[in-house]
């Protein structure tokens, strides 16, 4: 006949507190069922379950933990489970997981209110809450800081397709990003991440910027807004776009380039992924002139994106070569992912744009990026709170890891 028991013991965190339960257990020879532990402000919370074996008694074994407990300052509760009820337990862990992840400036007790109330009512059980963001000093007065909170949930939601509109639409109410994937192994085997390049990994469009230069700024802007709300087809308005670029000077590329605002945690993103051992592409309906310049900024693997023609130093209006589309950003990504020996699920693709959404479907994960409304409800993910290494954290990768690989 088993004996089951579940032990909680909760204080002061300090060395040894587990070491001298366990000690106390192997000397009864106990079979470890369950473990699991965790510091909150320097307060420990450490859970067992245990199978007592069946030639031993139980009061010894709970005298004696219970003695160490009180030397220790710490409190202990013991609860005993039936073998019907453990059972049970063990059946549930064929389950579905995912990972729902919260991303914010600040984290409010509204946010993680709204969020279990969510996951509740679709019946899932959260496992496990973590913060992957460093710890934030009161004092903190910079307005980048960012805050992270991961829930691991189990279950089969009521209805998968109404929970994500359900926090989509609390995630716009609160000003924050929730996030909602699938916890398999892919989650934690990408490989390959390809970006758009306008307005993600830079924050500006430069095919406005050489309007601006060339006089025709309002004219190709008014364009660029249309394509990017997917109300007119982009390899149209690209070319329409382009054509009034015909007689702008060679130079101002360079200057232009020299200028990028790069996006919010886009190095640091960058930095972390190729020290993880990931693969970075951008696969832009821009110009390869400034994908180029960006590869050497940031060091990317791969650029795709528009040859811009160029003949005795002017902008003929034109460009060589096959567009770079939506449905084309799809093709390459696909090439990527083959060149890498990779599959689909192990691709992560990132952009803002209606042109962007074939890839951002592709992928494995795809992350709509401070975009337009259309995109953001189409996509599966969104992050608009944060910077671009926001992505890190839907990755699992906590602050501190990407700081001990950035020192390296």
């Amino acid at each position: 006949m088993h004996e089951i028991l579940l032990i909680n013991v909760s204080g002061p965190d300090k060395p040894g507190v587990t070491s001298s339960i366990s000690e106390i257990l192997a000397r009864y020879e106990v079979n470890i069922l369950d473990v699991g532990q965790a510091v909150i402000h320097n307060t420990l919370s450490l859970g067992m379950v245990v199978d007592v074996p069946t030639d031993a008694e139980a009061s010894p074994i709970l005298k004696d933990i219970l003695f160490r407990c009180h030397e220790l300052d710490m409190a202990v509760r013991f609860t005993p489970i039936d073998t019907d009820n453990y059972e049970e337990w063990v059946s549930e862990q064929g389950k579905a997981r995912y990972i729902v992840t919260l991303l914010s400036r600040v984290v409010t007790s509204q946010q993680i209110a709204a969020i279990t109330n969510i996951v509740a009512a679709n019946e899932l059980n959260i496992d496990n809450i973590n913060r992957l963001s460093g710890r934030i000093s009161l004092d903190n007065t910079n307005q980048d800081q960012k805050a992270c909170v991961e829930f691991s949930v189990r279950g089969v939601p009521k209805d998968i397709n109404a929970m994500r509109a359900e926090f989509l639409s609390v995630a716009q109410k609160l000003g924050v990003d929730i996030a909602f994937q699938k916890d398999n192994a892919y989650r934690r085997n990408r490989r390959l991440v390809c970006f758009d390049m306008d307005s993600t990994l830079i924050e500006a469009e430069v095919i406005d910027e050489l309007a601006k230069h060339a006089g025709v700024g309002d004219q190709v802007a008014a364009i660029t807004e249309q394509a990017m709300l997917g109300e007119i087809d982009f390899t149209e308005s690209f070319r329409r776009r382009v054509a009034l670029l015909k007689g702008l000077d060679e130079s101002v590329l360079k200057t232009i380039a020299e200028q990028l605002p790069i996006t919010e945690g886009a190095e640091r993103l960058i930095s972390t992924l190729k020290a993880l051992g990931y693969k970075t592409a951008i696969l832009s309906g821009g110009f390869t002139y400034f994908g180029h310049y960006l590869q050497q900024r940031l060091g990317i693997d791969y650029v795709h994106a528009n040859e811009l023609a160029i003949e005795n130093g002017k902008v003929t209006g034109e460009v060589k070569g096959i567009v770079v589309d939506g449905l084309r950003k799809a093709e390459l990504l696909r090439e990527l992912a083959a060149l890498e020996n990779l599959n689909l699920e192990q691709v992560i693709a990132v952009g803002d744009g209606a042109n962007d959404l074939p890839m951002l479907n592709l992928a494995g994960l795809g992350i709509a990026f401070r975009a337009k409304p259309i995109v953001k409800e189409s996509a599966e993910q969104a992050i608009s709170t944060l910077g671009l290494d926001g992505i890190l954290y839907l990755l699992g990768v906590r602050d501190r890891d990407s700081e001990e690989l950035l020192m390296k």
